[in-house]
């Protein structure tokens, strides 16, 4: 169980993320310096995407590509340079052993030139990509694993359960470049000095307060939803006339990273939620690499997270790009939800 109440050691001065997490390593045995540079990596790889994101008009690089991804999604021209970006930071490290990308169908090898580390990288280079040319926050999400040092990552080294993260964060590319991150020691927020190009430590173990009064769905798939999801939504808009005896307000951005973010700052309940309009197709969001590290950090900030039915970090994954529906957010919300579908 998480410690919400951990006392960092006071340093004076603005304190990079660099700064932050070596102050961790000394800290918390288990927070390898290895880490510390992966996450330098990590950061680098995600300055040059918000650079690149910033200037899709101005490049002409905004639009589609005219390609699908591995979920037959069209994909948008920033997703498949946002993935490229984050291949070529992290390939030659010598920190990993193995890559997963949402852009690629198979796990993504290290060259063999570079030196096989023992951590694996899974990510989403560009969440909420449908928003770019609406100039909506977009983000970057990424989840590492413990892999084999030395040898190339297997398919079967990827499927871990959730639980098994060593730390797992999101970047926001929106009116400020922010890395929200956690390394099962609590959650912090770091944002982009544009100035000096560093992350600076701006949101000190943020916490989710367990009741709220505002949801996020997308409502136009409510005639989709199982009885749990549609009893919960309707408590919700009935609002001071309803069992609930409290008004709710509902926000929907269609970014996975915006939605959490908000969470984490003043609390909320996110639901994507499983439906039947294509009744084999169990979810929209990603275990691996959207789900899972979401869930981490959800969870390392005192919220909770569940399918409706199951913990999501406990979830043994069948294959990489595993879906599954996803409730997170502020814990009373949460459970409710999920005490419905359990009735």
């Amino acid at each position: 169980m998480v410690n919400l109440n951990i006392r960092y050691p006071k340093m004076k001065g603005q304190i990079t993320l660099t700064q932050f997490v070596i102050e961790q390593q000394k800290c918390f045995a288990e927070i390898s310096s290895d880490i510390t540079f992966l996450l330098s990596d990590i950061a680098i790889a995600c300055k040059r995407i918000s650079h690149t994101v910033n200037r899709g008009s101005i490049n002409n690089i905004l639009g589609n590509a005219r390609t699908e991804n591995i979920q037959g999604e069209i994909q948008k021209q920033l997703d498949i340079i946002t993935n490229e970006i984050m291949i070529d930071a992290l390939k030659s490290t010598g920190h990993l052993s193995g890559m997963v990308s949402e852009e690629v169908d198979s796990p993504i090898s290290i060259p063999k030139q570079f030196r096989k580390g023992k951590y694996l990288a899974l990510f989403d280079p560009l969440d909420g990509s449908s928003n770019i040319d609406v100039n909506i926050t977009v983000g970057t999400i990424f989840s590492i694993l413990r892999g084999q040092e030395g040898v190339d990552a297997s398919l079967d080294n990827f499927l871990q359960r959730g639980i098994d993260q060593v730390c797992a964060g999101f970047i926001l590319y929106g009116p400020s470049t922010m890395m929200v991150l956690t390394t099962g020691q609590g959650v912090n927020g770091f944002t982009l000095d544009q100035d000096v190009g560093e992350f600076i430590l701006t949101h000190v173990n943020m916490k989710i307060p367990e009741d709220c009064s505002e949801f996020s769905i997308n409502m136009s798939n409510q005639r989709f939803w199982e009885p749990a999801v549609q009893r919960y939504i309707a408590e919700c808009t009935q609002g001071e006339d309803g069992l609930r005896d409290k008004n709710f307000n509902m926000r929907w951005v269609a970014s996975m990273v915006a939605e959490v973010y908000r969470i984490l700052t003043r609390g909320g309940i996110f639901m994507y939620p499983y439906d039947n309009r294509i009744p084999k197709k169990p979810g929209k969001l990603r275990l691996m690499y959207e789900a899972n590290p979401m869930a981490f950090i959800i969870e390392q900030a005192g919220g909770s997270c569940s399918t409706g039915r199951e913990r999501i970090l406990e979830i043994t994954p069948s294959h990489i790009h595993q879906r599954v529906p996803v409730i997170l957010g502020s814990k009373n919300e949460v459970d409710r939800l999920v005490s419905y579908h359990q009735k």
